[in-house]
Formats: C-alpha cells, structure tokens, sequence
C-alpha cells in the first residue's frame, strides 16, 4: 500500500471469502467484479497495525541532503527495464505470472536507476483528490520471496493537496481507510503521516478515529515512506523503509 502500503499493508489474509478483488487497468479475463467502493474500469494508456501498505512496501533510513543527478541508464538497462514493465503489467492483469518472474522484473527495475523527474506528478495527478493505485504484489528487501497481495488494497495519492490514503475493502463486509499528508523529498521519496482512520461496517456509516493531534509539520524520512524506482500511467514500484518492495497498479474510484 508504514507499505496503501500506497495513497504502499500488512493485512491478515483470512479475510471473509465474499471478498472480491477488482478488475485491473487493462482489459483482463478471469478477474471477478470490484467491490462497490471501487470502479476499476480500464485507463486508455496515455502516455496496508496503523498503515496498510507502507509497512509491506517500506527502505534503510535516507538522509535529507539532495543526492546527486544519477547517471542515465544504458541501452541494455533500457531494454531489461522495458522488459521487465512487460512482466508486471502481465501480471498486473492477470495475476498468474510466477513469482519469481515478477521479483526478477522488480529487480532490475530497481538498480535501473530511472529518472525520476515526472514520477510524483504521475503518481498523485496535477489536481485533487489525485490518483489512486491498487496494491498487486509484495516482497521482501532482497526480492528471494514476494506474492500477490490477497484483499483489495487501494491507496490515494494527491500531489496537489499533499494527502495520502489506504485503504483495504472488502465489499459489503466494509472497509479500512487511513489518511493523513505526505511530502515528496529527493524527487523520489513520498513520506507520509497518518492523521484518522475510518471503519466502515456493513451498511452503517464509517466510524472516524484521530490518530495524534494534527500537525502542519512536513513528513520527513523519520516517518513512514516510499522510495519511487518506477512510475508510469499504468505500474509503479517502490520500497518502504522497512525494506519492502512493492508494485502497485492504476485504478479509478467512484468520487
């Protein structure tokens, strides 16, 4: 979904059978209906305890200096990149690409060493309530083990407003939402806060819990966050502070 874990979620997979996950970006087949809350109709290509996906997707403490231009990837790193975007937008769809295929796809997207310039407009939108992702698969720090991500975990970035939210639905059983404000630091770490969780049963209405007084402090790398190594309209990977590493896919929610 401290992962979302993206707004990147570290929920128990014994969740009620009735749960449905959504359909994803593109046209897939075998894929049941999304839950009420979610209308994951494709994107015409254009171009997850307190936090839900930040603590499966979360890396080492970074520092706040700004780093240095990385130097551009070559050819060949190019092309295992675009490579490995093929794999995980397959297995975004689809969900049957073996795992290990995906954590090989992961890893060289991550010592690809991208620019990184577009990744927060393209992750959070230009305007609010921004963009929504939805949680796909997970792994550990040094991609030996992943696995898709078994409940419909959906997180909410706007960049416009600086807020975050993540959520985990499971239809008319309810739902789980955190929200809070996040930063983007280095041009490739979105640090967030959480402020209130809502918890919706059934039909009754959601109940809303304050997590902390509010603050107007910026989220630093001290706070949950994500490190970005790809982003694009449809997919996009990062790693959490506890190491975790993640890919995510575009979706659209009903307002």
């Amino acid at each position: 979904m401290a992962s979302s874990s993206a707004s990147l979620l570290h929920y128990s997979s014994t969740l009620p059978a009735a749960f449905s996950p959504p359909q994803l970006l593109r046209r897939g087949r075998g894929l049941p209906p999304p839950p009420q809350q979610l209308d994951l109709r494709p994107i015409r290509r254009s171009s997850r305890g307190l936090s839900l996906a930040a603590s499966a997707a979360a890396s080492p403490d970074v520092e706040e200096e700004p780093s240095p231009s990385p130097q551009p990837p070559d050819e060949s790193a190019l092309s295992a990149v675009a490579e490995s975007v093929a794999v995980l937008k397959a297995a975004a769809k689809t969900r049957k690409v073996p795992a290990t295929e995906v954590l090989s796809a992961l890893g060289k997207i991550k010592k690809a060493k991208l620019d990184t310039s577009a990744f927060f407009s393209t992750l959070g939108g230009t305007e609010s309530p921004g963009r929504t992702w939805m949680l796909i698969f997970t792994a550990q720090g040094r991609l030996e083990k992943g696995s898709y991500f078994p409940v419909t975990a959906v997180q909410r970035f706007d960049a416009a407003g600086k807020r975050i939210e993540n959520g985990v639905y499971l239809g008319p059983v309810g739902s789980l939402t955190f929200e809070g404000r996040l930063s983007w630091k280095k041009k490739k770490i979105l640090a967030f806060v959480f402020e209130r969780l809502r918890l919706k049963v059934g039909p009754l209405g959601p109940l809303e819990i304050g997590l902390g007084a509010a603050s107007e402090e910026e989220p630093g790398t001290k706070d949950p966050f994500f490190v970005w190594f790809y982003v694009d309209e449809e997919i996009a990977v990062a790693q959490g502070r506890g190491g975790g590493v993640a890919f995510w896919c575009r979706c659209q929610r009903v307002p």
